[in-house]
C-alpha cells in the first residue's frame, strides 16, 4: 500500500467489489482510489457527476461499472487478451475507465461528445498512467459512420440513460459481427427491452441475456445483446433522428 493512500478507504473499495465477487489487484484498487480523488477534485469546478460521496462512488460508479466481471459469461468475454472495448457516451469515464483499470489486457476506447469531459479523461490517463485507453471526442452518429470504428469493436458498453431503442442504434453499428453490446439499466427497463426487440433485430442484434444484481439496495440489470449480423448502412441515422423517431 502506498504510504500516502488511506488504507481504510482502499479496504472499503475492495469490500464493495468483493460483495459482487469482483477481484482486482492492490495496484488496481489504488488506481481506482486515485481516480476517485481526481474525479471529486475536478467536480468542484466542472459538473462531471452528481455522485461525489466516497461510499456512493465506489458502489454506484466503480462496482456498477465492473459488474460484468461478476457474471461468468461476460467475465470470460472481457478477459480475452487484446479484446477491443468501446465505451460510448462515457461521460466522466463510466463504465470504461474502471474496466480499463481492472482489465489491463484489454484495449479500451472512451468516447464522448463533450470536449471538457474528454480533456478530464486525458488528465486521468496521464496522471494514473493508464496506457490501455484511447480517448475520442466525437458524436455517436459520426463514430457509427467512421470506418475506423464501425463494426470494429469486440464489445461496446454504455451506461447512457437513452431509451434502449435509441442506444442500440448508436451502439450496435460499432460492434463487430459475433461481438457484444452491454447496456446498463435500472430494473424498470423490462418494458423497454420488450419494446426494443424489433429495433435490435433490424440493427443486426439479438438479446442474449439479462443479468440482474443489487448495488446499495438498488436493483440493476445489464442487457447483453449479441451482434448476429451486419448493421444496415443507413444506421445510425443523422443526429437527432434516433431519439425523435426511435426504431
Amino acid at each position: 500500500m502506498s504510504a500516502n493512500l488511506p488504507d481504510k478507504a482502499i479496504q472499503k473499495l475492495d469490500k464493495a467489489l468483493l460483495a459482487l465477487n469482483i477481484h482486482v489487484s492492490g495496484n488496481e484498487l489504488e488506481k481506482l482510489y486515485r481516480y476517485f480523488v481526481l474525479l471529486t477534485e475536478k467536480n468542484k469546478v466542472m459538473n462531471l457527476t452528481a455522485i461525489t460521496e466516497y461510499d456512493d462512488v465506489i458502489n454506484k460508479h466503480f462496482a456498477d461499472s465492473l459488474a460484468p466481471l461478476s457474471f461468468p459469461e461476460t467475465h470470460e468475454i472481457l478477459l480475452i487478451r487484446g479484446i477491443k472495448i468501446l465505451d460510448l457516451g462515457t461521460g466522466a469515464g463510466f463504465p470504461g475507465l474502471p474496466l480499463a483499470i481492472a482489465l489491463p489486457q484489454a484495449e479500451i476506447i472512451l468516447a464522448d461528445s463533450l470536449q471538457k469531459r474528454t480533456r478530464f479523461l486525458q488528465e486521468v490517463k496521464e496522471k494514473l498512467k493508464i496506457n490501455n485507453i484511447q480517448i475520442v471526442n466525437a458524436r455517436a452518429e459520426d463514430l457509427g459512420k467512421d470506418i475506423e470504428y464501425r463494426e470494429s469493436n469486440d464489445v461496446v458498453v454504455s451506461r447512457a440513460v437513452a431509451d434502449l431503442r435509441v442506444l442500440s442504434e448508436y451502439c450496435l453499428p460499432l460492434v463487430r459481427e459475433n461481438g457484444s453490446f452491454l447496456s446498463w439499466k435500472g430494473t424498470n427497463a423490462e418494458k423497454e427491452i420488450e419494446t426494443a426487440e424489433n429495433a435490435i433485430k433490424e440493427l443486426g442484434g439479438k438479446t442474449e441475456n439479462i443479468y440482474r444484481y443489487t448495488i446499495s439496495e438498488e436493483q440493476r440489470i445489464i442487457i447483453h445483446t449479441k451482434k448476429t449480423g451486419k448493421t444496415p448502412e443507413k444506421y445510425p441515422r443523422r443526429a437527432g433522428i434516433p431519439s425523435k423517431r426511435p426504431l
